[in-house]
């Protein structure tokens, strides 16, 4: 079994709160529309919020038309991009009746442990030779049923290269992003971010392996917080 990932990025910059007073209707004016986002959708977009193929979740968009915001997804992935800092994405992966009792038997821990470094890590290393995991992962037995929150190196792995570089002579950063990973309603939600500051940042960037893991936490735990996930179907009794 494998899934093809999309590797994710989220850095909240404080100009979207400005353009978005920039945008509002003003006193003696037409009213302004916002640009549509730009979209390759198997699932819907409703406003300000994305909702996923199945109806599984929805999310509020973290990006916006007027900085080049875009969503794309496949049945499984939805990613967001924009061109300055965002690149995120939630990949939701169904369970099927092996992993459903290997999920049963082993439990939230070992499970997410055993499905991110098989599953996930291994397309990790395709595109980015040289990927390793970060002996810092995470339990978190009390947020959404149990999630584990692993941290990984991925060299000339930065959405963000080309976007921080003129020169094709400098070394490319290597990219360090979160995962946070856990099972609701019989799906694996994986949710990636990457620190972008390490990329745009550079020589400046002085954040220590702790600090980096601190914020990459807390930006993964706000995504998930807010995402709205439906309630499993249960299947009819005999």
């Amino acid at each position: 079994m494998k899934f093809a990932l999309a590797l994710v990025l989220l850095a909240f910059s404080g100009c979207f709160t400005q353009l978005c007073g920039q945008i509002a209707p003003r006193s003696g004016d037409e009213p302004v529309t916002a640009p549509s986002l730009p979209s390759r959708n198997y699932g819907k977009i409703e406003g300000e919020t994305y909702l996923s193929p199945t109806g599984l979740y929805r999310i509020k968009i973290p990006v916006l038309a007027q900085l080049g915001g875009a969503v794309s997804d496949t049945p499984n992935v939805v990613t967001f991009d924009d061109d300055y800092q965002i690149h995120l994405s939630v990949a939701a992966f169904p369970l099927s009746r092996d992993l459903k009792a290997e999920f049963d038997t082993r439990g939230p821990k070992d499970f997410l442990i055993n499905f991110f470094t098989g599953i996930v890590m291994p397309d990790f290393v395709a595109n980015f030779p040289g990927s390793s995991v970060e002996q810092t992962a995470a339990f978190l037995p009390q947020f959404q049923g149990g999630s584990i929150l692993i941290f990984t190196l991925h060299p000339g792995g930065s959405n963000f290269e080309r976007r921080s570089t003129i020169f094709r002579t400098v070394k490319p950063v290597v990219a360090k992003r979160g995962n946070l990973c856990f099972v609701r309603s019989g799906y694996v939600f994986i949710i990636s971010t990457e620190l972008a500051e390490r990329a745009l940042e550079r020589s400046t960037y002085k954040k220590t392996p702790e600090e980096e893991n601190v914020i990459l936490r807390q930006r993964l735990l706000d995504i998930a917080s807010k995402m709205q996930i439906a309630a499993p179907v249960r299947e009819p009794k005999n």
